[in-house]
């Protein structure tokens, strides 16, 4: 089984397939009310509105997953974005893969801090929250609507991957 190593996030190396969402020095900073608030300003270019699709706000609530852990499933939403905003302040995991036909071959890993977020623009493949030391929560902001908008793909026994944090 083939192992994948996860890398730092950093916007750069995420870009094919989502932003990252952090107040860092690279974001545009507006001085906003009074001067007594920074505003990091447009950090991820949300879209749910596909379809009649509406913004939704939630916490998702993740239970970290036994180490090691194999990747056997990835899943896409091919009519919005999904944003992740770590509420626990604890590190993530995030993996993903291109958009179009599914490639394991070009799947990426990377670790999160717990002051950064991420959100998938629409199509990208990504696995599920991957809690990594205790039970956590993310904001996520994605598209509510009555049609299905997650597509799931459980990869192959050659396809699996193992997981190195």
């Amino acid at each position: 089984m083939r192992e994948l190593i996860a890398e730092p996030l950093t916007a750069e190396a995420f870009a094919p397939f989502g932003d990252v969402i952090e107040a860092s020095d690279a974001a545009q900073q507006i001085a906003i009310n009074y001067g007594n608030t920074t505003r990091f300003h447009d950090l991820a270019q949300v879209n749910t509105m596909v379809d009649g699709g509406k913004t939704g706000v939630s916490i998702f609530r993740s239970t970290p997953l036994a180490q090691p852990f194999t990747v056997n499933v990835m899943e896409y939403h091919p009519k919005s974005s999904q944003a992740f905003v770590p509420l626990s302040g604890k590190p993530y995991l995030v993996v993903v893969a291109p958009k179009g036909e599914f490639d394991a071959r070009k799947m990426r890993a990377f670790l999160a801090s717990g002051q950064q977020g991420v959100n998938y623009h629409a199509g990208t493949w990504h696995h599920f929250s991957l809690a990594l030391e205790d039970v956590s929560d993310f904001l996520v902001i994605d598209r509510i609507a009555e049609d299905d908008n997650c597509v799931e793909y459980e990869l192959l026994a050659d396809e699996q991957v193992r997981l190195k944090s």
